[in-house]
């Protein structure tokens, strides 16, 4: 009966060792997303008027020129 208690002791604490290495891991990925998204959409601004500045010179410049 000792036997068996002392083989289950470290078998739960494998079990608890790979939940917490798996929380781990999803945190790490939840963290990578987190700053990925705010980074897009700190440049989607940049990229937006960027953008909106090439299309009115290619519109504006052409129609000047005739």
């Amino acid at each position: 009966m000792a036997e068996e208690a002392k083989a289950a002791g470290p078998v739960r604490m494998v079990a608890i060792d790979n939940m917490v290495e798996n929380i781990r891991y999803k945190s790490q990925i939840l963290a990578r997303t987190n700053k990925v998204e705010s980074a897009s959409s700190t440049n989607g601004l940049i990229a937006f008027v960027a953008g909106l500045l090439i299309a009115v010179i290619l519109i504006v410049v052409p129609a000047l020129l005739i």
